[in-house]
């Protein structure tokens, strides 16, 4: 989870003192990241745990917030999804 917050953070301009960001937030709703950002965001957790995401894993899936992706990620990792 912690590599995941800290590429969102990096890659989105999320500052360190950022009152509203935690694991839990919807990152969609609270304008951290644009349909633009998911492509960028789908691209990292591809690569960075080698697997594939597929667009109707987005609508399938909850995976608005880091604690829902990080699932979805530990899950599919697993075989488990």
């Amino acid at each position: 989870m912690s590599q995941l917050r800290q590429f969102i953070r990096q890659q989105f301009g999320v500052p360190e003192n950022d009152p509203d960001f935690n694991d839990n937030v919807d990152l969609f709703n609270y304008g951290y990241i644009d349909s633009f950002g998911a492509v960028e965001l789908t691209n990292f957790m591809e690569n960075k745990f080698t697997m594939r995401i597929a667009d109707s894993d987005w609508a399938a899936f909850p995976l608005n917030t880091i604690e829902e992706i990080s699932n979805f990620i530990s899950k599919r990792q697993k075989g488990e999804i």
